[in-house]
């Protein structure tokens, strides 16, 4: 997302650069003509030079590719920007035993949101004769049944800051 960011702004800034080119050109000759035709305004000396009229004909052609791919890609950005809200974005992840007879921590509760705290906790209860996986579905940062400790702390490490 980020580099389609730096892609527009590289993009806005050829679009002045190309305006400051045409704004040079036509300052030079301007200035360089201004001593053989009395200064009677910008227009009738640029009408008179089919070669800068060609110039800024071109400059302009290439200014509204500019201008257009420019739209075009803050139509991009404002679709990706849209659909990342969906995206995982928020983990949290708290790691327990919570059996005695098993070494280590084995067990997880791990909570995946979205930009608007909706996802999953995600829970393994590991012991020596089974694992078991539990899912809870969590909207706007609730869930609908009741959390132990460790899916609460993970809700609150992804960024959630009352679960229920």
């Amino acid at each position: 997302m980020q580099s389609l960011l730096d892609a527009l702004q590289a993009a806005s800034g050829a679009l002045a650069l190309v305006a400051l080119v045409v704004a040079l050109v036509a300052l030079a000759l301007v200035l360089a003509r201004g001593k053989r035709r009395s200064p009677e305004g910008l227009t009738p000396w640029l009408a008179d030079d089919p070669i800068l009229d060609s110039l800024l004909a071109s400059l302009m052609q290439r200014l509204d590719g500019v201008a257009d791919e420019s739209m075009a890609q803050g139509a991009r950005i404002r679709v990706m920007e849209a659909a990342s809200r969906h995206a995982v974005q928020r983990v949290g992840l708290v790691r327990y035993n919570p059996f005695e007879d098993t070494g280590g921590n084995q067990s997880f509760a791990m909570a995946l949101l979205d930009a608007d705290a909706n996802g999953v906790v995600l829970t393994s209860l590991h012991s020596r004769q089974a694992t078991r996986v539990y899912l809870r579905t969590i909207i706007a940062g609730r869930c609908d049944t009741a959390l132990s400790a460790e899916e609460a702390e993970a809700l609150r490490q992804a960024g959630v800051s009352a679960p229920g």
